[in-house]
């Protein structure tokens, strides 16, 4: 079983994602700054998100940030912020029966009309339609 797993560590680092997981695995890397800062952003989801003091609390630059946490994440950090309120309001509605507006105002939208938007563009319909239509589904 060793040789084996030890055959696995090195098609992995050389092949076509190696570099990524170099990466993750060294210390100070980028990778794990950014894991980090996805960490924060999930631990802090529902409140208000400055990019600046993200960066700057894993030693990273404005703009790197933001390069970096695009790469690995294929979206920016505020839109990745709003994905995870959306899911937990999401969550909320479906497990817990709230209602729109306390699940707004839960994961930190002042706005009900500007979370209705949101959701809708996200899930594809208004809250109320989607979670009627994921509980009958």
């Amino acid at each position: 079983a060793p040789l084996i797993i030890r055959e696995l560590y090195y098609r992995l680092l050389i092949g076509e994602q190696g570099e990524a997981v170099r990466q993750i695995a060294t210390s100070g890397s980028n990778m794990q700054r950014i894991a980090k800062a996805i960490k924060l952003i999930e631990a802090e989801f529902a409140q208000q998100m400055r990019i600046e003091n993200l960066a700057r609390r894993v030693s990273m630059s404005t703009s790197s940030f933001h390069q970096h946490f695009k790469q690995v994440t294929s979206m920016s950090p505020l839109q990745y912020q709003k994905q995870l309120r959306l899911l937990e309001a999401r969550r909320l509605m479906l497990a817990e029966n709230a209602d729109a507006a306390y699940a707004a105002y839960r994961i930190g939208y002042e706005s009900p009309s500007q979370f209705s938007r949101e959701y809708s563009r996200l899930f594809g319909a208004p809250p109320i339609r989607d979670i009627e239509r994921l509980r009958t589904a």
